[in-house]
């Protein structure tokens, strides 16, 4: 019975400090994890402005974006739009306090243009994942 329950004990201490790492890393980079979870597939550009970054993410012929705000909790106006050429933009704005988004395309093979705005800054790509 001893060996079972210090075998226990270590599992339960290797979860708490499995769960406690990853508890750090949501904190140390709470807008990047959400966007994460918000949009599916690979991250394939940052785009950083004034007051926060446009996130994009890619999965087959999707793209996907997410507006996060360099401090995140306070409830002001952003957005974030994707538009595949020769298609209209797809758009999230409003109010927010942690993230615009997020807003997916079917862009194909074709080429995106995001842009993203925080209160007062904002972000525009050009054309871009040609």
């Amino acid at each position: 019975m001893g060996q079972r329950s210090a075998a226990l004990r270590r599992r339960l201490a290797l979860g708490t400090a499995v769960l406690t790492a990853a508890g750090l890393l949501a904190v140390g980079a709470p807008g990047e994890a959400e966007a994460a979870a918000a949009c599916p597939g690979r991250k394939v550009r940052t785009l950083p402005f004034s007051t926060g970054s446009v996130l994009v993410y890619k999965r087959g012929g999707y793209v996907c974006a997410v507006t996060v705000p360099e401090k995140a909790g306070k409830k002001r106006q952003m957005s974030v739009s994707v538009q595949a050429r020769g298609g209209r933009p797809v758009v999230d704005s409003g109010r927010y306090a942690y993230r615009a988004g997020p807003v997916t395309v079917h862009a194909g093979k074709r080429c995106v243009w995001v842009t993203g705005q925080v209160a007062k800054g904002s972000v525009s790509s050009g054309w871009i994942l040609c």
